[in-house]
């Protein structure tokens, strides 16, 4: 009898486990939806609010790699003036460690400006719950043309 109450008490700790799991997922696709939300309705304490006080922010030129201040000093003067952006999220990936803590996610984005995007980052839980840590946007370059924007970006690169 032992035996069989341990497998149930075991399968019960599993099933809380995957629902728990399943409801940080929609947490954290909740946080990201607000987050651009909040982009496209210029709405900057709910979108910088939704970063963590270390956050780092990874734009799409090589040289947007932004602190919290930093990137809050580039979006203020754009929210203010009720000019925000939109990204329109086509899929999304995420995954938990450490014990539900740490999450990594990545997304696909479409804008009207750049077209398919790919955002990517890390979340973690915090006394006020899920803030992002880190987001990366990237553009999403078609290897079939990916050798042309190199050869663009060298020549930008030396004319600089």
């Amino acid at each position: 009898m032992t035996k069989k109450y341990l497998w149930i008490a075991l399968a019960m700790m599993s099933f809380c486990s995957l629902a728990e799991e399943k409801n940080s997922q929609q947490t954290i696709s909740q946080v990201l939806d607000s987050f651009h939300q909040a982009a496209a309705k210029a709405d900057a304490k709910q979108y910088l609010g939704l970063l963590s006080n270390d956050a780092i922010f990874l734009g799409t030129d090589g040289s947007e790699r932004w602190n919290k201040k930093q990137f809050t000093d580039f979006v203020l003067p754009y929210f203010t003036q009720g000019k925000g952006w939109l990204y329109v999220v086509k899929e999304r990936n995420i995954s938990l460690i450490e014990k539900g803590t740490v999450a990594f996610f990545d997304e696909i984005l479409e804008n009207k400006n750049y077209g398919h995007c790919r955002g990517s980052g890390v979340l973690i839980k915090t006394k006020q719950g899920w803030k992002i840590s880190q987001y990366s946007l990237s553009l999403l370059v078609p290897n079939d043309v990916a050798k042309k924007v190199v050869e663009q970006i060298k020549h930008y690169e030396q004319q600089k």
